[in-house]
């Protein structure tokens, strides 16, 4: 097997790319945001730093960069992370990819990962949260992608979560009529709470471990999860954001940002594996809301 080098640095061009057109659509959503209660406030803007792993041998071990936005119009906070790490892989992380059946991960630890981490809180109730994250991994032995996108209303509407299927299932068809209705499906067991019985939001789509054998064509899907990212969750935000809501709507959201704070901290699989990686923690745990509580 190649060591894919040219297909690395094509993969990791690529979702710094997208990291970088999400960033300006984001700053142009709070430029053109002119009603609603925080009219008054300055338009919001990211706040950038670059970020590094934790080596356990010392050695150069990669990094990203920290996107995050705080308190803007339209963001309460969001935060745009792109990484690109690489090195040896500690025991716990070894053990946990080596129970998924990567192969080879047992006999030899390197590995290395490139990808874009999204996730916005909204200040307006009406207006959903969101994630997605497209990534590449790598090892001596395999490769694969993954990723996908999940909305997380805190207040639903059936037309709001129509719309944002659609657009995924429009840019999957192209590769096979198969593809969405799969991903939707594994989008809606991964983020699944089982101590609340309950998903967290009303899905998306979403993939792990994908290698068809395919290099290109697993890029250029992995590649159309991205591009569905925008026309997905933007229009949304331009519908909802000027709507009237109350103290009682806010609460509800803080509520909801509880459910979305304990799925991350007990289950995801990206957060477990930057942390137990090395990666910037601050980086890792950008997903987290900036308020949230319990009832």
């Amino acid at each position: 097997m190649t060591d894919l080098v040219t297909e690395k640095k094509r993969a990791a061009a690529w979702f710094r790319g997208l990291r970088d057109e999400i960033v300006a659509a984001f700053e142009g959503l709070e430029d053109s945001h002119q009603a609603g209660p925080l009219s008054d406030a300055q338009a919001g803007r990211f706040e950038i730093r670059k970020t590094s792993r934790a080596s356990e041998d010392g050695k150069d071990a990669g990094g990203g960069l920290m996107s995050v936005m705080r308190g803007g119009r339209v963001f309460e906070k969001v935060g745009v992370n792109f990484s690109e790490v690489y090195g040896v892989l500690g025991e716990a992380a070894q053990g946990a990819m080596a129970a998924r059946g990567v192969p080879g991960i047992k006999d030899d630890p390197r590995f290395w990962a490139s990808g874009i981490s999204l996730v916005a809180h909204m200040q307006n109730p009406h207006v959903p949260a969101v994630h997605m994250n497209t990534r590449m991994f790598w090892t001596p032995d395999a490769w694969w992608f993954g990723g996908g996108s999940d909305l997380n209303p805190c207040i639903e509407y059936a037309e709001d979560t129509a719309h944002f299927h659609a657009v995924q299932k429009a840019h999957l068809d192209p590769h096979g009529p198969a593809h969405y209705p799969k991903l939707k499906a594994w989008a809606d067991d991964y983020f699944y709470i089982p101590h609340r019985g309950r998903a967290r939001g009303v899905g998306g789509i979403f993939m792990d471990d994908h290698n068809s054998g395919d290099w290109a064509a697993d890029f250029a899907l992995t590649q159309d999860i991205g591009r569905a990212f925008l026309p997905a969750f933007v229009p949304l935000v331009e519908k909802r954001r000027g709507q009237e809501w109350d103290a009682a709507d806010k609460d509800t959201q803080l509520v909801h940002r509880g459910l979305y704070a304990e799925y991350n901290l007990v289950y995801d699989r990206g957060t477990k594996f930057g942390l137990a990686t090395g990666h910037d923690a601050d980086a890792v745990l950008m997903s987290l809301p900036p308020m949230a509580k319990w009832v």
